[in-house]
């Protein structure tokens, strides 16, 4: 499912550019349900796969990028914050989720329970209903608006070409973008390893000898990962962070990675609800702000379209870095390793992230200064061929008036006549 719904990203970027978001989520409602619903009737594994698997994660999908696309359009001023309590969800969602889904199944069995989800899932139309588009003129300047439009109408307008028709519904020339390509590389090693450690957390506490309480820790470990979302966007929507949000974005992922190193030493039980304090306060740093660093490098206008496109290469990671975190549990035979290796690879993605922000906000500084010392340039050598001009036209003038003959002259040679 989570595959699919970061593969069919790109698809949703689409849609969100050519009809808006809330056509789009009230779909992605409508296959969330049929999906659910058609795995209550289902027999087989396979079919599992093709109903709450493929059907429901592409509505999952549907419902992801409009909903981060349009908070970038409500809001600009507290957007970190929009987006911190808009990612508040997850973890209140995840937490309840194992427990609701062991009472339905207990209570009604995993058909009924399918049933129940697929009409849970479909107040996400709801929802999607409430997302009025953005108007993007305002009524007073409607009337000009009409008259600009007749006049392009008459203008030949140039013909598009395949690819122009195809970066204006997905903009691939983000590939060409610094900040964007930093952000992916970065995003893809950290996704490798962030979220082996948390699957296998339980696991890890009942070969420490911890079995009654173990389930506890995926609960504490949510409860401040739902506390530091709202928090870390609160903190990045300040005046001293939200100009420097990558830094920020950069060093959760880090003090993520190097909590997940950490975690071998965790010996005992509180050790281990220490790390999942830590584990959740990073996550939940991190998430509260991974869509607003995206919306800071590329801006409102291109971010469905990199949000599609960010989605589709995560897919991988994602979909590989749990089996390969598993596959190291059984090679080595201890779940130590497996951490290190993890926090490893998520502390490689915090340097990496915080290495390529730095270089990037100073090739960006120098940019400007370059930018800034070409409009002053242009800008003197306008003022001085308008002097220039102007010296021009006053001498034009002087040698005008030296031409024409004095009319005291004329009078004096009437005079004499």
């Amino acid at each position: 499912m989570m595959a699919v719904v970061y593969a069919g990203g790109p698809l949703s970027s689409v849609l969100v550019n050519k009809y808006g978001s809330r056509p789009v989520v009230m779909c992605g409602g409508l296959l969330c349900c049929v999906g659910m619903t058609l795995a209550s009737y289902s027999n087989t594994v396979t079919e599992l796969y093709l109903t709450a698997g493929a059907t429901t994660g592409l509505g999952l999908a549907f419902n992801l990028q409009p909903a981060l696309t349009i908070i970038g359009q409500y809001f600009y001023r507290k957007r970190p914050l929009a987006f911190g309590l808009a990612m508040t969800g997850s973890p209140v969602f995840l937490s309840t989720l194992a427990t609701l889904s062991q009472f339905l199944n207990g209570y009604y069995g995993w058909r009924g329970s399918f049933l129940i989800w697929g009409s849970v899932l479909l107040h996400i139309c709801v929802t999607g209903s409430l997302m009025k588009p953005v108007s993007k003129t305002s009524p007073a300047s409607s009337s000009k608006s009409k008259i600009v439009s007749q006049s392009e109408q008459n203008e030949k307008k140039p013909k598009l070409t395949v690819g122009d028709r195809i970066n204006k519904l997905l903009d691939f020339k983000l590939f060409k973008h610094r900040g964007f390509m930093i952000y992916v590389i970065g995003n893809s090693i950290m996704f490798s390893g962030v979220y082996g450690p948390i699957l296998f957390l339980t696991p890890y506490a009942k070969s420490r000898g911890i079995d009654d309480s173990s389930n506890l820790l995926l609960l504490v470990m949510a409860f401040f990962d739902m506390c530091a979302r709202p928090i870390g966007g609160l903190i990045a929507n300040t005046k001293f962070i939200r100009a420097r949000v990558q830094y920020y974005f950069s060093a959760s992922v880090l003090f993520t990675g190097i909590c997940t190193f950490l975690c071998p030493l965790a010996d005992s039980y509180i050790a281990l609800v220490i790390y999942s304090v830590f584990l959740g306060l990073g996550v939940g740093s991190l998430s509260s702000v991974i869509f607003e660093s995206l919306m800071d490098l590329v801006g409102p206008a291109r971010f469905s379209s990199a949000l599609g496109l960010v989605t589709l290469i995560e897919c991988g990671p994602l979909l590989f870095g749990p089996p390969f975190a598993g596959k190291l549990v059984d090679l080595t035979g201890e779940y130590k390793y497996m951490y290190l290796a993890c926090g490893t690879i998520v502390i490689i993605a915090g340097m990496w992230l915080f290495i390529g922000n730095a270089v990037n906000y100073n090739l960006l500084r120098k940019e400007r200064k370059k930018e800034k010392h070409r409009m002053r340039k242009a800008a003197r050598k306008l003022a001085r061929e308008a002097e220039a001009l102007k010296q021009s036209l006053h001498e034009d003038t002087v040698v005008t008036l030296s031409k024409e003959p004095s009319p005291l002259l004329h009078r004096n040679t009437e005079s004499n006549i």
